[in-house]
């Protein structure tokens, strides 16, 4: 396999200002909250070593600053982070804080609520919906699979949709579903799209297991929102930039700025910026 091009002292240089100016978001900053307190390295198993951009994790011949989009959008996240996910480089969560302004993210704790979650929850503006299987749901009446339902759950006129997303393992994130008393009063929102997860750094055993950042563009998909359906197709490709450029790396191959999801990616850039423009 041809090795990756290394990058001059002069684009590193570069690489590292532009990461550098880009404004820490909310994975972000929880990352460095949990490095703060690590006792010893993180290692991410499995992934290429030596150095990693601080903006977008993968290694500085293979950075991605440059296309972080940062979208203003209806609805929100709000990630509910296991411990270890800040710190692996295969995270799709920070990829939704890249692409959504309102994204907010807290690690999991099964007995404290901190106050700036607690905060959260209770604002006003937001209508919370905490996104995950049905069947892991009780008492069922608890499940929506849409945001305009007949009942109480329905998104009410004047409030923005806030997805809670548990970004974990699969087994992590049912455990953090059953153990989080403070989400029992929301609704559950289940997702029943006829799609198979094209996620490949790290595999769930069942196809329709998808990854946070998956989860979070069929969300935005949900709002029915022009901006916000745009942002999902924006994240849904920026996943896919992501995903190719962290296996080349790990294969020692070259970025390929030409390949068709890069090209789709400038598309649907190249459309949100018409629209701006307009």
């Amino acid at each position: 396999m041809p090795a990756s091009t290394p990058l001059s002292p002069a684009a590193l240089t570069a690489q590292k200002a532009l990461a550098s100016t880009l404004p820490p978001h909310a994975v972000s900053r929880l990352r460095h909250a949990r490095l703060a307190r690590s006792t010893r390295p993180f290692l991410a198993r499995g992934g290429p070593k030596g150095e990693r951009c601080e903006g977008c994790r993968l290694r500085p011949s293979h950075c991605m600053c440059a296309l972080r989009p940062e979208l203003a959008t209806r609805a929100a996240f709000c990630l509910l982070m296991h411990d270890a996910e800040p710190l692996k480089p295969s995270n799709t969560g920070w990829l939704i804080a890249d692409v959504v302004q309102d994204t907010h993210a807290f690690g999991w704790s099964r007995t404290e609520l901190g106050p700036q979650l607690q905060a959260l929850l209770a604002d006003p503006q937001w209508q919370p919906y905490v996104v995950f299987p049905g069947e892991y749901a009780e008492p069922a009446e608890r499940v929506v699979e849409t945001l305009d339902g007949g009942d109480s759950s329905a998104l009410q006129p004047g409030r923005r949709p806030l997805f809670i997303l548990l970004d974990a393992t699969w087994s992590e994130a049912r455990k953090m579903f059953r153990k989080s008393p403070y989400l029992d009063g929301f609704p559950v929102l289940s997702l029943n799209p006829d799609l198979i997860s094209r996620y490949q750094l790290r595999r769930s055993k069942r196809d329709d297991h998808f990854c946070t950042s998956e989860v979070a563009a069929l969300c935005l998909e949900l709002v029915g929102d022009a901006g916000d359906m745009q942002a999902g197709r924006v994240l849904e490709s920026y996943l896919g930039v992501f995903t190719e450029r962290y296996l080349r790396a790990k294969h020692q191959q070259p970025v390929d700025e030409a390949s068709s999801i890069h090209q789709r990616l400038r598309e649907l850039m190249g459309a949100v910026t018409a629209k701006r423009e307009a």
